[in-house]
């Protein structure tokens, strides 16, 4: 990050800009997964607030590496995305990960939570664990020798995902689902 504020890009610019959105959303998605677990475990029930803020700054991220890869990677052509697709797996999978953070951004804002219900939102919200899945995988089929890094993140993704996990005890959705439909 240090490099972009200096207008040090590298040999590569367009590879440094997409590899470092492409880390930002990552890490801002995995914050926000933490949320909860965070929330829980220090008692903080005002970090709630913070979640679908951590969530948007994960798609802006997530959108601004794609438009990176389509603009300057291949100049918004579509056979040259397409064929991009067929040889690499691992940008339809980025791009799978990115329309999942596109649906759950769509339908953050309160208004969109009441027409849809507390219940059917909180289904399609927990479409969160499901793209951060991707978001590793897409990371770790990118890197073509030292998987470390990408493993690390996956590690710490099982870790959330273990740690945010509780049996339900008959209730639909939880507290934060009643405050986002009330507009707070």
């Amino acid at each position: 990050m240090a490099g972009i504020l200096r207008g040090d890009l590298g040999a590569d610019p367009v590879k440094t800009l997409t590899h470092t959105t492409g880390l930002s959303a990552l890490v801002i998605l995995l914050v926000t997964l933490a949320n909860t677990p965070v929330r829980r475990l220090l008692g903080l029930p005002a970090l709630v607030r913070l979640r679908r803020l951590t969530g948007l700054f994960a798609f802006a991220y997530a959108l601004t590496h794609l438009a990176i890869y389509a603009v300057f990677d291949h100049r918004l052509s579509v056979g040259a995305i397409a064929a991009d697709i067929v040889e690499h797996p691992w940008v339809l999978v980025g791009f799978a990960a990115f329309v999942i953070l596109l649906a759950l951004a769509a339908t953050s804002p309160p208004p969109v939570v009441r027409r849809l219900g507390g219940l059917r939102w909180q289904r399609l919200h927990n479409a969160i664990y499901l793209a951060g899945v991707l978001a590793v995988l897409h990371f770790y089929w990118l890197v073509k020798a030292d998987v470390r890094e990408p493993l690390v993140y996956g590690l710490v993704l099982v870790v959330l995902l273990a740690a945010r996990w509780r049996p339900r005890k008959g209730r639909a959705h939880g507290p934060a689902v009643a405050e986002r439909i009330r507009g707070n």
